[in-house]
Protein backbone atom coordinates (compact mmCIF):
# COMPACT_ATOMS: atom_id res chain seq x y z
CA UNK A 1 0.00 0.00 0.00
CA UNK A 2 1.50 3.43 -1.22
CA UNK A 3 1.83 5.82 2.18
CA UNK A 4 -0.11 9.19 1.56
CA UNK A 5 1.42 11.79 -0.21
CA UNK A 6 2.55 14.57 1.62
CA UNK A 7 4.21 18.23 1.33
CA UNK A 8 4.89 21.28 2.97
CA UNK A 9 3.58 24.80 1.42
CA UNK A 10 5.06 27.24 3.73
CA UNK A 11 2.75 30.54 2.54
CA UNK A 12 -0.84 30.02 1.12
CA UNK A 13 0.97 32.83 -1.90
CA UNK A 14 3.60 30.09 -2.78
CA UNK A 15 3.11 28.33 -5.84
CA UNK A 16 5.30 25.42 -4.82
CA UNK A 17 5.56 22.97 -2.21
CA UNK A 18 7.70 20.88 -0.79
CA UNK A 19 7.63 16.66 -1.11
CA UNK A 20 7.59 15.07 2.41
CA UNK A 21 7.29 11.37 1.46
CA UNK A 22 10.81 9.40 2.17
CA UNK A 23 12.28 8.38 -1.68
CA UNK A 24 9.93 11.21 -2.84
CA UNK A 25 6.51 10.18 -4.91
CA UNK A 26 6.00 8.63 -8.04
CA UNK A 27 4.62 9.75 -11.61
CA UNK A 28 1.01 9.95 -11.45
CA UNK A 29 0.94 10.44 -7.52
CA UNK A 30 -2.30 12.68 -7.25
CA UNK A 31 -1.79 15.39 -4.40
CA UNK A 32 -4.46 15.67 -1.80
CA UNK A 33 -6.19 19.13 -2.68
CA UNK A 34 -3.41 19.60 -5.51
CA UNK A 35 -2.51 18.44 -9.09
CA UNK A 36 -1.26 15.25 -10.32
CA UNK A 37 2.32 14.75 -10.79
CA UNK A 38 3.26 14.56 -14.15
CA UNK A 39 6.82 13.30 -13.63
CA UNK A 40 8.91 11.94 -10.48
CA UNK A 41 9.72 14.30 -7.45
CA UNK A 42 12.40 13.55 -5.07
CA UNK A 43 11.66 14.10 -1.09
CA UNK A 44 12.80 17.88 -0.57
CA UNK A 45 11.94 18.87 -3.70
CA UNK A 46 9.97 21.34 -4.80
CA UNK A 47 6.58 20.33 -6.84
CA UNK A 48 4.88 22.95 -9.08
CA UNK A 49 1.40 23.57 -8.07
CA UNK A 50 -0.11 25.43 -10.66
CA UNK A 51 1.20 26.15 -14.36
CA UNK A 52 4.00 28.20 -14.38
CA UNK A 53 5.03 29.43 -17.86
CA UNK A 54 8.35 30.13 -18.78
CA UNK A 55 9.64 33.68 -16.98
CA UNK A 56 7.03 33.03 -13.96
CA UNK A 57 8.03 34.27 -10.56
CA UNK A 58 8.39 30.84 -8.28
CA UNK A 59 7.15 31.43 -4.55
CA UNK A 60 8.46 30.32 -1.38
CA UNK A 61 8.18 31.57 2.11
CA UNK A 62 5.87 33.88 0.08
CA UNK A 63 9.52 35.13 -1.45
CA UNK A 64 10.52 34.98 -5.36
CA UNK A 65 13.06 32.54 -5.16
CA UNK A 66 13.53 32.77 -8.88
CA UNK A 67 11.88 32.66 -12.13
CA UNK A 68 11.44 29.93 -14.14
CA UNK A 69 13.63 29.04 -17.40
CA UNK A 70 11.09 26.60 -19.16
CA UNK A 71 7.74 25.99 -18.96
CA UNK A 72 6.81 23.35 -15.81
CA UNK A 73 3.31 22.65 -16.18
CA UNK A 74 1.49 21.78 -12.84
CA UNK A 75 2.54 18.61 -11.12
CA UNK A 76 5.97 18.93 -12.39
CA UNK A 77 9.33 18.86 -11.06
CA UNK A 78 10.75 22.44 -9.82
CA UNK A 79 14.40 22.48 -9.38
CA UNK A 80 17.65 23.80 -9.94
CA UNK A 81 18.16 23.40 -13.64
CA UNK A 82 14.32 25.09 -14.06
CA UNK A 83 15.22 28.19 -12.11
CA UNK A 84 16.58 31.31 -13.10
CA UNK A 85 18.26 32.62 -9.56
CA UNK A 86 17.05 36.53 -9.01
CA UNK A 87 19.71 39.05 -8.46
CA UNK A 88 20.81 40.43 -5.03
CA UNK A 89 19.28 42.77 -3.22
CA UNK A 90 20.71 45.85 -2.89
CA UNK A 91 22.13 47.57 0.09
CA UNK A 92 20.11 50.65 -0.69
CA UNK A 93 16.93 51.88 0.32
CA UNK A 94 16.83 48.90 2.76
CA UNK A 95 13.72 48.94 5.16
CA UNK A 96 14.09 51.07 7.94
CA UNK A 97 14.00 49.24 11.57
CA UNK A 98 10.17 48.39 12.56
CA UNK A 99 11.05 46.20 15.06
CA UNK A 100 8.49 43.53 16.61
CA UNK A 101 7.90 44.34 20.13
CA UNK A 102 10.33 42.62 22.71
CA UNK A 103 9.31 39.09 23.67
CA UNK A 104 7.48 38.46 27.32
CA UNK A 105 9.98 37.57 29.74
CA UNK A 106 10.65 33.97 30.72
CA UNK A 107 11.54 33.08 34.48
CA UNK A 108 12.65 30.33 36.75
CA UNK A 109 14.66 28.27 34.11
CA UNK A 110 17.99 27.84 35.08
CA UNK A 111 20.89 25.40 34.42
CA UNK A 112 24.31 23.70 36.12
CA UNK A 113 27.40 26.11 34.87
CA UNK A 114 30.69 26.74 36.30
CA UNK A 115 30.85 30.69 37.47
CA UNK A 116 33.88 32.71 36.01
CA UNK A 117 35.61 35.25 38.04
CA UNK A 118 35.31 37.54 34.98
CA UNK A 119 30.83 37.18 35.15
CA UNK A 120 30.64 34.85 32.22
CA UNK A 121 29.83 31.19 32.93
CA UNK A 122 31.05 27.61 31.19
CA UNK A 123 29.00 24.54 30.76
CA UNK A 124 32.12 22.71 30.40
CA UNK A 125 35.54 22.95 32.59
CA UNK A 126 37.93 22.43 30.13
CA UNK A 127 41.94 22.68 30.18
CA UNK A 128 42.67 25.08 26.88
CA UNK A 129 46.45 25.51 25.43
CA UNK A 130 46.22 28.74 23.51
CA UNK A 131 48.94 28.11 20.53
CA UNK A 132 50.64 31.32 18.72
CA UNK A 133 51.50 29.49 15.51
CA UNK A 134 50.81 26.64 13.63
CA UNK A 135 54.36 25.09 14.03
CA UNK A 136 53.51 24.11 17.12
CA UNK A 137 50.89 22.11 16.92
CA UNK A 138 52.14 18.79 16.34
CA UNK A 139 54.07 19.08 19.80
CA UNK A 140 50.99 20.19 21.33
CA UNK A 141 49.11 17.05 20.12
CA UNK A 142 51.73 15.10 21.31
CA UNK A 143 51.72 16.72 24.86
CA UNK A 144 47.87 16.77 25.33
CA UNK A 145 47.73 13.29 24.53
CA UNK A 146 50.33 12.92 27.76
CA UNK A 147 47.72 15.26 29.91
CA UNK A 148 45.14 12.78 29.12
CA UNK A 149 46.58 9.57 29.66
CA UNK A 150 48.97 10.50 32.79
CA UNK A 151 47.50 13.98 34.75
CA UNK A 152 43.68 13.85 33.42
CA UNK A 153 42.71 10.91 35.96
CA UNK A 154 44.10 12.56 39.00
CA UNK A 155 41.88 15.72 38.14
CA UNK A 156 38.42 14.18 38.19
CA UNK A 157 36.34 17.58 38.05
CA UNK A 158 38.07 18.48 34.91
CA UNK A 159 36.36 17.36 32.05
CA UNK A 160 39.15 17.81 29.68
CA UNK A 161 41.92 19.23 27.72
CA UNK A 162 41.94 21.13 24.42
CA UNK A 163 44.55 22.28 22.19
CA UNK A 164 43.18 25.60 20.47
CA UNK A 165 45.51 25.02 17.32
CA UNK A 166 45.17 26.63 14.20
CA UNK A 167 47.11 27.80 10.81
CA UNK A 168 47.95 31.43 11.26
CA UNK A 169 50.57 32.95 13.41
CA UNK A 170 53.62 33.45 10.69
CA UNK A 171 54.18 33.56 7.31
CA UNK A 172 51.80 35.99 6.64
CA UNK A 173 50.95 40.03 6.72
CA UNK A 174 50.20 40.47 10.34
CA UNK A 175 50.19 44.45 10.10
CA UNK A 176 47.76 44.51 6.88
CA UNK A 177 44.11 46.23 8.35
CA UNK A 178 42.42 42.75 8.28
CA UNK A 179 44.98 40.60 10.46
CA UNK A 180 43.04 42.01 13.16
CA UNK A 181 40.59 39.49 12.78
CA UNK A 182 42.28 36.21 13.17
CA UNK A 183 44.44 37.63 15.76
CA UNK A 184 41.74 38.96 18.06
CA UNK A 185 39.91 35.57 17.11
CA UNK A 186 42.73 33.36 18.64
CA UNK A 187 42.73 36.03 21.59
CA UNK A 188 39.10 35.68 22.20
CA UNK A 189 39.27 31.48 21.72
CA UNK A 190 41.44 31.84 24.60
CA UNK A 191 38.95 33.33 26.80
CA UNK A 192 35.94 31.17 26.17
CA UNK A 193 33.56 30.53 29.00
CA UNK A 194 34.29 27.30 28.88
CA UNK A 195 38.06 27.30 29.98
CA UNK A 196 37.11 28.54 33.42
CA UNK A 197 40.20 31.85 33.14
CA UNK A 198 42.93 29.76 32.93
CA UNK A 199 45.12 30.62 30.59
CA UNK A 200 48.12 28.69 28.77
CA UNK A 201 50.19 29.76 25.83
CA UNK A 202 52.85 27.49 23.99
CA UNK A 203 55.12 29.30 21.28
CA UNK A 204 57.58 28.44 18.76
CA UNK A 205 59.94 31.44 19.68
CA UNK A 206 60.44 33.22 16.38
CA UNK A 207 56.78 33.61 14.98
CA UNK A 208 55.59 36.98 13.46
CA UNK A 209 52.39 36.33 16.53
CA UNK A 210 54.60 36.65 19.52
CA UNK A 211 52.76 36.31 22.86
CA UNK A 212 52.86 39.98 24.09
CA UNK A 213 51.12 40.57 20.49
CA UNK A 214 48.47 37.88 20.99
CA UNK A 215 47.49 38.41 24.97
CA UNK A 216 48.79 42.26 25.26
CA UNK A 217 48.55 43.57 29.12
CA UNK A 218 44.88 43.89 29.77
CA UNK A 219 43.25 42.14 26.75
CA UNK A 220 42.30 39.02 29.31
CA UNK A 221 41.13 38.91 32.73
CA UNK A 222 43.57 37.06 34.98
CA UNK A 223 42.82 35.61 38.53
CA UNK A 224 44.79 37.03 41.28
CA UNK A 225 46.80 33.75 41.46
CA UNK A 226 49.23 34.65 38.69
CA UNK A 227 50.19 37.78 36.81
CA UNK A 228 49.64 36.63 33.43
CA UNK A 229 49.25 34.11 30.97
CA UNK A 230 51.75 30.56 31.50
CA UNK A 231 53.87 30.75 28.46
CA UNK A 232 55.82 27.81 27.51
CA UNK A 233 58.19 28.73 24.65
CA UNK A 234 59.61 25.74 22.52
CA UNK A 235 63.16 27.71 21.46
CA UNK A 236 64.14 29.02 25.18
CA UNK A 237 67.39 27.52 25.59
CA UNK A 238 66.42 25.35 28.24
CA UNK A 239 64.58 23.19 26.59
CA UNK A 240 67.51 19.83 25.67
CA UNK A 241 65.33 17.36 23.10
CA UNK A 242 61.72 17.08 22.47
CA UNK A 243 61.00 15.64 25.96
CA UNK A 244 61.84 19.11 28.01
CA UNK A 245 59.48 20.39 25.51
CA UNK A 246 56.58 18.26 26.45
CA UNK A 247 57.87 18.12 30.39
CA UNK A 248 57.43 21.54 30.40
CA UNK A 249 54.19 22.01 29.46
CA UNK A 250 52.66 19.20 31.56
CA UNK A 251 54.65 20.81 34.54
CA UNK A 252 52.59 24.21 33.37
CA UNK A 253 49.53 22.32 33.07
CA UNK A 254 49.35 20.93 36.30
CA UNK A 255 49.04 24.00 38.02
CA UNK A 256 45.95 25.09 35.85
CA UNK A 257 44.66 21.62 36.59
CA UNK A 258 44.37 21.78 40.65
CA UNK A 259 43.03 25.27 40.08
CA UNK A 260 40.03 23.83 37.60
CA UNK A 261 39.35 20.67 39.54
CA UNK A 262 38.77 22.87 42.80
CA UNK A 263 35.52 24.49 40.35
CA UNK A 264 32.07 22.84 40.98
CA UNK A 265 28.64 23.38 38.78
CA UNK A 266 26.10 25.46 40.59
CA UNK A 267 23.03 26.78 39.46
CA UNK A 268 22.74 29.78 37.19
CA UNK A 269 20.02 31.53 35.34
CA UNK A 270 19.10 30.70 31.73
CA UNK A 271 20.21 34.37 30.93
CA UNK A 272 23.81 32.97 31.40
CA UNK A 273 23.78 31.10 28.22
CA UNK A 274 25.75 32.30 25.31
CA UNK A 275 24.44 30.25 22.11
CA UNK A 276 25.08 29.95 18.71
CA UNK A 277 23.07 28.60 16.24
CA UNK A 278 24.04 27.36 12.62
CA UNK A 279 22.89 25.06 10.13
CA UNK A 280 24.96 23.28 7.59
CA UNK A 281 24.53 19.64 5.27
CA UNK A 282 21.18 21.72 4.55
CA UNK A 283 18.29 20.39 2.79
CA UNK A 284 14.65 21.65 1.72
CA UNK A 285 13.15 20.67 5.24
CA UNK A 286 15.77 22.54 7.16
CA UNK A 287 13.46 25.89 6.39
CA UNK A 288 10.57 23.65 7.33
CA UNK A 289 11.33 21.61 10.46
CA UNK A 290 14.65 21.83 12.46
CA UNK A 291 15.24 25.77 11.61
CA UNK A 292 12.06 26.98 12.74
CA UNK A 293 12.23 24.93 15.85
CA UNK A 294 15.17 26.51 16.43
CA UNK A 295 13.80 29.93 15.98
CA UNK A 296 10.94 29.30 18.29
CA UNK A 297 13.97 28.27 20.75
CA UNK A 298 15.81 30.98 20.21
CA UNK A 299 12.89 33.32 20.70
CA UNK A 300 12.92 31.10 24.60
CA UNK A 301 16.73 31.59 25.00
CA UNK A 302 15.81 35.46 24.28
CA UNK A 303 12.88 35.52 26.70
CA UNK A 304 15.03 34.02 29.37
CA UNK A 305 17.46 36.91 28.88
CA UNK A 306 20.36 35.18 27.41
CA UNK A 307 22.24 35.55 24.26
CA UNK A 308 21.76 33.88 21.09
CA UNK A 309 23.62 34.36 18.03
CA UNK A 310 23.09 33.85 14.60
CA UNK A 311 25.76 33.97 11.78
CA UNK A 312 26.33 32.89 8.20
CA UNK A 313 26.84 36.15 6.07
CA UNK A 314 25.91 34.86 2.72
CA UNK A 315 23.06 32.88 4.26
CA UNK A 316 21.44 35.55 5.33
CA UNK A 317 22.49 38.24 2.59
CA UNK A 318 19.15 37.67 0.35
CA UNK A 319 16.90 38.63 3.90
CA UNK A 320 18.76 41.56 4.30
CA UNK A 321 15.16 43.46 4.13
CA UNK A 322 13.83 41.21 6.80
CA UNK A 323 17.40 42.10 9.35
CA UNK A 324 17.25 46.01 8.54
CA UNK A 325 13.56 46.25 9.53
CA UNK A 326 14.12 43.97 12.89
CA UNK A 327 16.65 45.64 14.17
CA UNK A 328 16.03 47.38 17.48
CA UNK A 329 17.01 50.82 16.44
CA UNK A 330 19.16 52.56 13.42
CA UNK A 331 22.60 52.17 14.61
CA UNK A 332 21.72 47.91 14.70
CA UNK A 333 20.59 48.45 10.84
CA UNK A 334 23.58 50.40 10.31
CA UNK A 335 25.85 47.68 11.39
CA UNK A 336 24.04 44.79 9.84
CA UNK A 337 24.45 46.73 6.40
CA UNK A 338 28.00 47.55 7.03
CA UNK A 339 29.14 43.78 7.94
CA UNK A 340 27.47 42.96 4.79
CA UNK A 341 28.59 45.37 2.68
CA UNK A 342 32.38 44.48 3.82
CA UNK A 343 31.54 40.33 3.18
CA UNK A 344 29.77 41.14 -0.08
CA UNK A 345 33.63 43.76 -1.19
CA UNK A 346 35.73 40.48 0.28
CA UNK A 347 33.59 38.12 -2.26
CA UNK A 348 34.36 40.53 -4.98
CA UNK A 349 38.32 40.88 -4.55
CA UNK A 350 38.41 36.82 -4.88
CA UNK A 351 35.67 36.83 -7.88
CA UNK A 352 33.00 34.94 -6.25
CA UNK A 353 29.51 35.67 -5.58
CA UNK A 354 26.51 34.79 -3.52
CA UNK A 355 25.76 31.82 -5.83
CA UNK A 356 28.96 30.08 -4.61
CA UNK A 357 27.29 29.54 -1.47
CA UNK A 358 25.16 26.05 -2.22
CA UNK A 359 26.54 22.62 -2.46
CA UNK A 360 25.66 19.52 -4.10
CA UNK A 361 24.44 18.32 -0.57
CA UNK A 362 21.93 21.54 -0.82
CA UNK A 363 20.85 20.78 -4.09
CA UNK A 364 20.39 17.15 -3.70
CA UNK A 365 18.64 17.79 -0.86
CA UNK A 366 15.57 20.20 -2.84
CA UNK A 367 17.82 23.48 -2.09
CA UNK A 368 17.55 25.30 -5.81
CA UNK A 369 20.08 28.41 -4.59
CA UNK A 370 21.33 30.42 -2.03
CA UNK A 371 17.74 32.35 -2.15
CA UNK A 372 15.54 29.67 -1.68
CA UNK A 373 18.55 28.60 1.29
CA UNK A 374 18.60 32.10 2.81
CA UNK A 375 14.90 31.71 3.43
CA UNK A 376 15.28 28.49 5.28
CA UNK A 377 18.20 29.88 7.28
CA UNK A 378 17.12 33.26 8.41
CA UNK A 379 14.68 31.62 10.74
CA UNK A 380 17.14 30.12 12.92
CA UNK A 381 16.81 34.40 14.52
CA UNK A 382 12.95 33.44 15.79
CA UNK A 383 10.73 36.56 15.60
CA UNK A 384 12.18 39.22 17.97
CA UNK A 385 14.26 42.32 17.62
CA UNK A 386 17.65 42.16 16.79
CA UNK A 387 19.86 43.86 19.76
CA UNK A 388 23.68 43.65 18.33
CA UNK A 389 25.63 42.95 15.56
CA UNK A 390 29.38 41.79 16.67
CA UNK A 391 32.29 41.60 13.51
CA UNK A 392 34.36 38.27 12.80
CA UNK A 393 36.59 37.68 16.19
CA UNK A 394 35.14 40.41 18.09
CA UNK A 395 33.53 39.16 21.56
CA UNK A 396 29.71 39.20 22.11
CA UNK A 397 28.60 41.69 24.79
CA UNK A 398 25.25 42.11 25.59
CA UNK A 399 22.36 39.95 25.95
CA UNK A 400 19.62 39.35 23.57
CA UNK A 401 19.13 38.30 19.72
CA UNK A 402 22.87 38.91 17.80
CA UNK A 403 23.80 38.96 14.33
CA UNK A 404 27.68 37.57 14.07
CA UNK A 405 28.87 38.07 11.14
CA UNK A 406 30.56 35.28 9.68
CA UNK A 407 31.42 33.15 6.26
CA UNK A 408 28.71 30.70 6.25
CA UNK A 409 31.92 27.58 6.25
CA UNK A 410 30.55 25.29 9.33
CA UNK A 411 34.23 25.51 10.39
CA UNK A 412 34.81 29.17 10.48
CA UNK A 413 31.21 29.97 11.64
CA UNK A 414 31.99 27.92 14.86
CA UNK A 415 35.37 28.73 15.32
CA UNK A 416 34.13 33.00 15.22
CA UNK A 417 31.24 31.98 17.99
CA UNK A 418 33.53 29.93 20.17
CA UNK A 419 35.50 33.37 20.18
CA UNK A 420 32.66 35.41 20.79
CA UNK A 421 31.92 33.51 24.02
CA UNK A 422 29.70 30.60 23.08
CA UNK A 423 29.19 28.15 25.69
CA UNK A 424 26.80 25.98 24.01
CA UNK A 425 26.19 25.36 20.30
CA UNK A 426 23.19 24.07 18.28
CA UNK A 427 23.80 22.78 14.58
CA UNK A 428 20.87 21.63 12.43
CA UNK A 429 21.31 19.48 9.41
CA UNK A 430 19.27 17.93 6.53
CA UNK A 431 21.67 15.92 4.93
CA UNK A 432 23.90 14.63 7.54
CA UNK A 433 27.25 15.64 9.13
CA UNK A 434 29.05 14.44 12.38
CA UNK A 435 29.87 18.51 13.10
CA UNK A 436 31.20 18.43 16.53
CA UNK A 437 33.82 20.90 18.46
CA UNK A 438 35.89 20.13 21.39
CA UNK A 439 35.83 23.85 23.14
CA UNK A 440 31.57 23.54 23.32
CA UNK A 441 28.93 21.02 23.40
CA UNK A 442 26.83 21.01 19.66
CA UNK A 443 23.49 20.03 20.29
CA UNK A 444 22.93 18.65 16.46
CA UNK A 445 19.40 18.73 15.32
CA UNK A 446 18.16 16.40 12.28
CA UNK A 447 15.68 17.80 9.37
CA UNK A 448 14.32 14.32 8.65
CA UNK A 449 12.78 11.43 10.42
CA UNK A 450 15.06 9.44 7.90
CA UNK A 451 18.12 11.18 8.84
CA UNK A 452 17.07 10.50 12.27
CA UNK A 453 16.95 7.29 11.94
CA UNK A 454 19.78 5.77 10.34
CA UNK A 455 21.98 8.39 11.57
CA UNK A 456 20.62 7.51 15.26
CA UNK A 457 23.61 8.22 17.54
CA UNK A 458 25.03 10.96 15.89
CA UNK A 459 21.70 13.16 15.88
CA UNK A 460 20.50 14.87 19.60
CA UNK A 461 16.94 16.08 18.46
CA UNK A 462 15.05 14.57 15.12
CA UNK A 463 12.67 17.66 14.04
CA UNK A 464 11.78 15.65 11.31
CA UNK A 465 8.73 14.92 13.26
CA UNK A 466 7.20 18.43 12.11
CA UNK A 467 7.38 17.46 8.51
CA UNK A 468 5.44 13.66 9.36
CA UNK A 469 2.71 15.69 11.61
CA UNK A 470 3.68 13.82 14.97
CA UNK A 471 4.95 17.37 16.68
CA UNK A 472 4.34 20.85 15.96
CA UNK A 473 7.06 23.47 15.79
CA UNK A 474 6.51 24.52 19.21
CA UNK A 475 6.83 20.94 20.38
CA UNK A 476 10.38 21.04 19.10
CA UNK A 477 11.13 24.40 20.09
CA UNK A 478 10.11 23.39 23.38
CA UNK A 479 11.98 20.12 23.71
CA UNK A 480 15.44 21.83 22.15
CA UNK A 481 15.02 24.09 24.70
CA UNK A 482 14.79 22.27 27.51
CA UNK A 483 17.75 19.83 25.66
CA UNK A 484 20.12 22.86 26.03
CA UNK A 485 19.34 23.22 29.66
CA UNK A 486 20.15 19.42 30.16
CA UNK A 487 23.35 19.87 28.19
CA UNK A 488 24.49 22.89 29.72
CA UNK A 489 24.01 21.22 32.73
CA UNK A 490 26.40 18.46 31.92
CA UNK A 491 24.35 16.04 30.05
CA UNK A 492 26.89 14.69 26.67
CA UNK A 493 25.82 15.09 23.13
CA UNK A 494 26.37 12.35 21.12
CA UNK A 495 29.23 14.23 19.62
CA UNK A 496 31.08 14.12 23.19
CA UNK A 497 30.15 10.31 23.44
CA UNK A 498 31.92 9.94 20.17
CA UNK A 499 34.82 12.13 20.72
CA UNK A 500 34.25 13.42 17.35
CA UNK A 501 35.02 17.32 16.84
CA UNK A 502 36.40 19.46 13.88
CA UNK A 503 39.51 21.67 13.68
CA UNK A 504 39.41 25.08 14.49
CA UNK A 505 39.79 27.32 11.47
CA UNK A 506 40.75 31.34 10.95
CA UNK A 507 38.87 33.30 9.06
CA UNK A 508 42.08 35.12 7.68
CA UNK A 509 41.10 37.73 4.75
CA UNK A 510 44.72 39.13 5.30
CA UNK A 511 47.54 38.44 2.41
CA UNK A 512 49.35 35.36 3.08
CA UNK A 513 53.60 36.33 2.59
Amino acid sequence: MNPTPRTIRIHPADNVAVVVNDGGLPTGTALPDGPTLVQAVPQGHKVALIDLPAGSEVRRYNVVIGHTAVDVPAGGWVNEQRLVMPGARSLQDLPPPQPPAELPPLDGYTFEGYRNADGSVGTRNLLAVTTTVQCVAGVLEFAVERIKNELLPHYPNVDGVVGLTHSYGCGVAIDAPDAVIPIRTVRHLASNPNFGGEVMVLSLGCEKLQPERLLPPGSIPISNERHGPDVVCLQDEQHVGFMSMIDSILTQAKGHLERLNRRRRETCPASELVVGVQCGGSDAFSGVTANPAVGFATDLLVRAGATVMFSENTEVRDAVDQLTRRAATPEVAQAIVRELAWYDAYLARGQADRSANTTPGNKKGGLSNIVEKAMGSIVKSGNGPIHGVIAPGEKVRQKGLVFAATPASDFICGTLQLAAGMNLHVFTTGRGTPYGLAECPVIKVATRNDLARRWHDLMDLNAGLIASGEASIDDMGWALFHRMLAVASGEKTWAERWGLHNDLVLFNPAPVT
